[in-house]
């Protein structure tokens, strides 16, 4: 069996695939809620229902009033958090449900 002159990881595929068929952001978002579990308590990451990008936005839905008061006080930080890891260009607001 002949080796391929170009191996792709896994990764760059999926990367890849979402840039042609336009739902990159999803993408962002499934990284952003990883980082969001590693950041916080397993208790406070079980409050966050859905991490989305909307037009430039993100997009967190929490189910525990004292977790969104948190990240309403602590928007900008967190904000600055998301574009720091993941690009400043990928968004530029934080909205939290």
């Amino acid at each position: 069996m002949k080796k391929k002159k170009r191996e792709y990881q896994s990764s760059e595929l999926v990367k890849s695939f979402a840039r042609i068929h336009g739902f990159e952001g999803k993408l962002v978002a499934f990284e952003i809620k990883d980082f969001l579990e590693d950041y916080l308590d397993e208790s406070l990451f079980k409050e966050i229902r859905s991490v989305n990008i909307e037009n430039g936005c993100v997009i967190i839905r929490i189910d525990s009033p004292l977790l969104k008061h948190d990240f309403k006080m602590r928007k900008s930080f967190y904000l600055k958090k998301f574009q720091d890891k993941f690009g400043e260009d990928k968004f530029d607001d934080l909205q939290i449900f």
